[in-house]
């Protein structure tokens, strides 16, 4: 019988108000990958945090045993020097550091005001190659990609000796074929004798690489499920998580109308903020219309985002070049309050860092888009702006104690409908998401998907970016597909198939 490495027994947590953990039960066996899925304010981060040092002994109930022994970790350094890593969901890297200052920041080689550099370059090569990186240990982290960057932050924990690694959504911003490595490289790691825990909102990443998964609901362990005993299909995972059976992953929509076109991208040419002389949208056309969803799809950097935001009164990019046609009329949008003024929203991929105020309340960000909507005489109605957000709270059943809630303390699948709110309040005509579903679990995506079918049926346009191919046949009536920046491909959703998505890009980058 295999050696138990961790035991958590009967955890529990408390925030103002909140029981964030209640007597939550863990066990994970010497050399096993095993997974956390719960939705999104289950817990499972929660957990991690407590096992690791964040939220340090003290502040919750209950008993870590690591090892054959309890442990009261006061911070992340004692949780490392018993060999547990924890790598974030937001990559902890400078960009303007080499691959080898990050991997051993805060853990250096040498003597005190005294770093041994070639010790360090030395040892940094050698954790970089065990993870499968071919650059050197001097490239700069904003050199790379965020699948790399990934890598790196493996080979810190490497760095570190770790016997226990926690990988947070690991591969929440990565395209598939980067998933594919990183999870490749976990299993690896396993024949090494590593354990690992993943969180991931993935399922079929978690079937792929976990030997047992523990599903968490509302802050109780609800089950544990283990590989080639219990069903391991997506569907019985999901059944644990949400508490019920989700039939259809992909809301249907009903008496779809599809009118006239509203928007029209003509000759669309963007080049690189920074580096002038490189396209990143090259000679792009599109067309959408009122009622209409219509799907972007392609690789990581293929210009999606670029595309998006440049049309996004020029939010991105230099030497723009091409046609804007809203309701007919070309326009030129200088910025991006033209770009609202013109009934355009662009929903961040990024809510954390471009997308919402962290340290601000739901009312005030709600309100943040379309501040005369809440103002008389250019003053802002407190009462108003309050009364805006409880309105769209219950329209999109934003799960929070009252609104005047730090967005901070809330869950991403609620993060990303305040997001949703801020733009829904602006009134817009058109609307362009950015990876709308990023890091949220199976219940706040089909939630999320009926608003967009919701948008679309009082007449709205809806542009969908995604990275998930299922994502976009599932909710586009059109599909466009991306590659190096140009159009490679349009598909009707009768004809769509990640096959025929994938084959357009093929066709592309082989320059058929």
């Amino acid at each position: 019988m295999a050696k138990i490495l961790l035991e958590m027994k009967n955890i529990t947590k408390t925030f103002p108000g909140v029981k964030a953990l209640d007597n939550v039960n863990l066990k994970v066996e010497e050399g096993e990958i095993h997974a956390l899925v719960g939705e999104n304010g289950a817990g499972k981060s929660t957990l991690m945090n407590v096992l690791s040092g964040v939220y340090p002994h003290g502040t919750y109930e209950g008993d870590i045993i690591y090892n054959g022994e309890i442990c009261n970790f006061h911070d992340i350094k004692d949780s490392e020097a018993k060999g547990i890593v924890i790598i974030h969901q937001e990559l902890a890297l400078i960009p303007y550091m080499t691959i080898g200052e990050n991997m051993f920041l805060g853990n250096e080689r040498g003597k005190s005001f005294a770093i041994n550099w070639d010790e360090t370059y030395g040892m940094a090569e050698k954790y970089i190659k065990q993870v499968g990186l071919t650059e050197p240990a001097r490239t700069y982290i904003k050199d790379i990609g965020v699948g790399k960057q990934q890598l790196v932050e493996i080979a810190k924990a490497l760095a570190k000796k770790a016997k226990l690694l926690i990988l947070d959504e690991p591969t929440s911003s990565l395209n598939e074929s980067d998933s594919k490595a990183l999870l490749d490289l976990m299993l690896k790691l396993k024949e090494e004798g590593m354990t690992s825990i993943i969180i991931s909102h993935k399922l079929n990443e978690v079937s792929y690489v976990a030997d047992k998964i523990t599903v968490i609901r509302d802050g109780s362990t609800i089950e544990t499920l283990t590989k080639g005993v219990d069903d391991f299909s997506e569907d019985r995972i999901i059944r644990g998580m949400v508490g019920r059976e989700i039939a259809d992953r992909f809301p249907k929509r009903h008496d779809v109308k599809i009118g006239d076109v509203n928007m029209e991208v003509k000759n669309w040419t963007v080049y690189h903020p920074l580096y002038n002389e490189r396209k990143v949208v090259d000679n792009v056309s599109i067309k959408v219309r009122k009622g209409e969803v219509v799907g972007i799809s392609g690789l990581m950097g293929a210009g999606r985002t670029e595309l998006a935001m440049s049309v996004f009164g020029r939010s991105y990019g230099a030497n723009i070049s091409g046609q804007l046609i809203l309701n007919g009329k070309e326009v030129h949008l200088k910025n991006v309050r033209d770009a609202i003024e013109h009934k355009l929203a662009y929903v961040t991929e990024d809510r954390k860092g471009d997308g919402l105020i962290l340290s601000n309340s739901i009312k005030i960000n709600t309100s943040l888009a379309n501040l005369k909507g809440v103002s008389s005489n250019g003053v802002i109605n407190p009462d108003k702006e309050y009364a805006v957000a409880e309105e769209y709270r219950g329209k999109l059943k934003t799960k929070c104690p009252t609104v005047e809630q730090n967005v901070g303390n809330l869950s991403g699948g609620n993060q990303q409908k305040v997001l949703l709110a801020k733009w829904m309040f602006a009134d817009p005509d058109i609307l362009i998401l950015d990876e709308p579903t990023r890091g949220i679990d199976v219940g706040a995506k089909y939630e999320i998907y009926c608003i967009i079918n919701d948008l679309a049926a009082a007449g709205k346009s809806v542009v969908m970016i995604s990275s998930e191919l299922p994502e976009i046949l599932g909710m586009s009536d059109r599909i466009y597909v991306m590659n190096e920046g140009k159009i490679a491909g349009e598909l009707g959703a009768e004809e769509a198939s990640q096959e025929k998505i994938m084959a357009c890009i093929l066709k592309s980058s082989k320059g058929e």
